[in-house]
């Protein structure tokens, strides 16, 4: 028997009027991406603050404590990805709101707690705000998935997490700087902020209409997933997976540490004590991934956009390498490394989110739903992350990030780029050739 698999019609139809939907259709789904962004834009204001402080000079264990603070909350968000590959993939829609909600109050219950608990329940604080904060990414992606314009959708999502990390560290600085907030009591402070307009936006989200019948017709039915159908699902492809969650692995390491540590990266290029320079440098990022990926919902045959994607994804990898080797020689500015490694990251890291596992579960013709893969590559990626801050540590000077970061974007870049070619390669030979038209 063959291993290639026959897609059906809806994968393989390349009529690109059918990527824009009636006119009837457009304010609703406006609409949703407006509160998909709000909503995930705000839970930011829940998880980042706090690594707009440096606790300098504070540690714990003889490990340095602002380190130990964020391996600390990725190890509650990591959990929460592991958790996630059931608990996402099988919630019904109908509880999505409700579950957004709760998710936030924990989260700032546990600030609170950072607020006012010695140390060491601090740093158990941190890992409280992480679990339930690593669960709502998966269900505002779940309002959005299935559809015509998912990319689009997904885009303007992806849009938030790539400013509002920017935006909250800003804010932060700037009550530690200008207002005189203490760096534990920073954090709750900002969260308080973004409390009313996280549940006007959940609540505009929630009126989210389903997919329509000819979405379903082009990117394929999505429903909660059993156990069994999560099984088979990787037993079918899983070379292709493992190659592309390694990729996704090594894209979390260099985004997340660019992300985390930015106030040290800054710092080491000379830059400290500038809150607004991590809004800007964020916001052209923002604009030019966001406006690339949303471009893709023009590509409506599945193999196309693919292929596609993966290009644009290594030209994203070489760009973060020629960025890094220029920074190392001083050729480029602080702000145009930041900007242009930002560009180099977050092209492949939200084309996982927006079309790569969004236009595989479509050529699947298996059951399946984007919160599954995703929370499968999330939970590994993190626990890669946690893996480096560990070890961190051990490393001589570890509070110099920026020669140590430089590497890590050269080897892990390089390594995407092959894992890559030998991913395309596994699914067009795993894909009939008569459905690459």
């Amino acid at each position: 028997m063959s291993d290639r698999i026959e897609l059906p019609y809806h994968s393989t139809s390349t009529d690109a009027a059918h990527s824009v939907p009636p006119k009837g259709e457009l304010g609703p789904l406006f609409v949703a991406a407006i509160a998909a962004f709000a909503t995930y834009f705000c839970m930011h204001g829940f998880r980042k603050p706090f690594t707009a402080g440096t606790f300098a000079n504070e540690q714990w264990l003889h490990l340095g404590l602002k380190s130990t603070l964020v391996v600390a909350q990725l190890l509650g968000y990591m959990a929460a990805k592991f958790i996630g590959i059931k608990v996402i993939s099988e919630m019904p829609a109908r509880n999505r709101g409700r579950a957004i909600i709760g998710l936030i109050v924990m989260a700032e219950l546990a600030l609170l707690g950072f607020a006012i608990l010695p140390i060491p329940l601090k740093i158990i604080a941190m890992v409280l705000n992480g679990l339930p904060l690593g669960m709502v990414f998966g269900l505002v992606l779940a309002y959005l998935e299935g559809r015509r314009q998912t990319e689009a959708l997904s885009a303007a999502l992806c849009a938030s997490f790539i400013m509002a990390s920017g935006v909250v560290k800003s804010i932060g600085q700037w009550l530690i700087v200008s207002g005189g907030i203490s760096e534990y009591w920073m954090p709750a402070i900002v969260g308080c902020l973004f409390f009313a307009p996280l549940f006007a936006s959940t609540w505009l989200l929630s009126k989210t209409p389903p997919p329509t019948r000819q979405d379903i017709a082009m990117r394929a039915a999505r429903r909660e997933m059993t156990s069994a159908e999560r099984r088979n699902f990787l037993v079918a492809f899983w070379p292709g997976l493992t190659l592309l969650i390694i990729v996704y692995s090594a894209v979390t390491i260099m985004r997340t540490a660019r992300d985390d540590f930015a106030v040290e990266i800054w710092r080491d290029m000379g830059m400290a004590e500038m809150p607004s320079v991590f809004a800007i440098s964020e916001f052209w990022v923002a604009i030019l991934v966001t406006g690339f990926h949303a471009f893709m919902i023009w590509i409506p045959n599945n193999i196309s956009a693919l292929r596609l994607t993966i290009t644009a994804m290594c030209l994203a990898f070489a760009l973060v390498i020629i960025a890094s080797i220029g920074q190392s020689a001083g050729w480029v500015s602080a702000m145009t490394f930041m900007v242009l490694c930002g560009i180099g990251l977050y092209v492949p890291y939200v084309a996982f989110h927006t079309t790569i596992f969004e236009r595989l579960v479509a050529i699947s013709d298996r059951p399946s739903n984007l919160g599954f893969l995703m929370y499968l590559a999330d939970a590994i990626g993190y626990l890669g992350y946690s893996t480096v801050l560990i070890f961190r540590n051990t490393f001589p000077n570890p509070n110099v990030i920026l020669p140590q970061y430089l590497g890590t974007l050269i080897c892990g870049s390089t390594l995407s780029v092959i894992a890559l070619f030998l991913a395309v390669a596994y699914f067009m030979r795993r894909i009939a050739p008569n459905s690459r038209q």
